[in-house]
């Protein structure tokens, strides 16, 4: 079967490109990830998509082919899954500090992602030199949470086809709608996971607010700093809360305004080791975390808090 069909739809250009329905999506996904399509097709889809923009019925459609294909995870308690896929270019990269920040406090964290990027500081590279696990597969995870370690799974392990998909971009040159679904990826299907969703122009934090609704998502949306999945340390920015795709102000936290008075001591260096070390400075407490990561780190326990609350009072009603 060829995807031929669906690229005429979505390759007329920026005007007169035509949306795909989520089952159209799905099945154009599940081509793609199963192998059933040629390195052109590919090309072609990933170029037509990248003019048109991904409207949230096709990311819906994509989605579900995705996580049909994932390792599944099936954890005791809600856990938070942080989607690292940006790194570091010129910030130190925390997100790992966030993993840490929350696994102190009991909450079971998944952090997935490439293992490396040519130009940028993984995630990966920052948990291998804190000597913090990373999952060889699915079975490695539970492990790590049971001695409250945040742990990492490579998106090859996680989900292999997905993984092909995003290397095209080294022969492409320009990301595809495999990159915004990963960012959106729950391996636990629904079933006890608060996402923390992150973008880097307005316009996709629209866009992606409309997607949590429209599939039911427990999730942080939040702008993430240079496309990681955690607060910018120096200010923070605004925290949306969704539960199961309900807008929850109440639980989400407004961004700073006004003038900056005082700025976290961050290290001059973002390369890993120098990242590594600062975090854990900061996690033996010789040095204070970033204000933004520590409210962060709360608005996302008081949301797993609610959403536990919530579910026992369901199951007994």
């Amino acid at each position: 079967m060829s995807i031929a069909p669906y690229i005429k739809e979505i390759g007329r250009g920026k005007e007169g490109a035509r949306s795909l329905t989520q089952e159209q999506a799905y099945d154009l996904m599940s081509q793609v990830l199963d192998g059933r399509v040629t390195d052109l097709e590919i090309g072609a889809f990933a170029i037509a998509m990248r003019i048109k923009g991904e409207t949230t019925q096709e990311l819906a459609g994509f989605l579900e082919a995705v996580q049909e294909r994932c390792t599944p995870l099936r954890p005791a308690q809600p856990i938070v899954v942080l989607p690292s896929y940006n790194g570091a270019r010129k910030l130190p990269n925390l997100t790992a500090l966030l993993a840490l920040l929350l696994a102190q406090e009991g909450v079971p964290v998944l952090v997935h992602g490439p293992l490396h990027d040519p130009g940028r500081v993984t995630t990966a590279e920052i948990f291998h030199d804190l000597g913090l696990p990373i999952a060889n597969d699915g079975s490695d995870v539970p492990h790590a949470w049971a001695r409250h370690e945040p742990v990492f799974i490579a998106t090859e392990v996680l989900c292999p086809p997905l993984a092909r998909l995003l290397d095209a971009r080294w022969v492409i040159g320009l990301r595809n709608p495999g990159h915004t679904v990963a960012k959106l990826l729950d391996p636990t299907r629904g079933a006890a996971a608060l996402r923390v969703c992150n973008y880097t122009h307005p316009e996709y934090g629209v866009a992606l607010a409309a997607f949590l609704q429209h599939v039911g998502a427990s999730a942080m949306l939040l702008r993430g700093t240079e496309g990681e999945p955690v607060a910018d340390p120096r200010r923070l920015p605004k925290l949306d809360v969704f539960m199961r795709g309900v807008p929850r102000p109440d639980l989400s936290l407004t961004a700073q305004d006004g003038v900056l008075t005082e700025l976290p001591v961050l290290p001059r260096a973002f390369d890993a080791s120098t990242t590594a070390l600062y975090i854990q400075s900061v996690v033996s407490g010789e040095k204070p975390a970033p204000q933004p990561l520590v409210l962060q780190a709360q608005c996302l326990r008081r949301a797993l808090e609610h959403w536990s609350e919530t579910s026992v009072t369901e199951m007994t009603a």
